[in-house]
């Protein structure tokens, strides 16, 4: 499952906690067909520059952050 460059994949979290083990699939993909779903919109961040930052999707109802997974090594 690693692949070269050291990522192993994403995890996506909920408002409520909850986490989904996506593995190396696509993440918005992955969770539209987990929620059985065609739409996502998607969520940003503020940043400290004055900017915005796309952070995760919207899907059902749920709020999800994606993070990437990457080795420590």
């Amino acid at each position: 499952m690693k692949t070269t460059n050291g990522q192993l994949g994403y995890i996506a979290i909920d408002q409520y906690g909850m986490t989904y083990q996506i593995g190396e699939n696509p993440p918005r993909k992955w969770l539209l067909d987990l929620f059985g779903r065609q739409h996502a919109d998607k969520m940003y961040c503020d940043t400290n520059k004055g900017s915005s930052q796309h952070i995760g999707y919207i899907i059902a109802g749920r709020w999800l952050s994606i993070y990437r997974v990457c080795s420590w090594k």
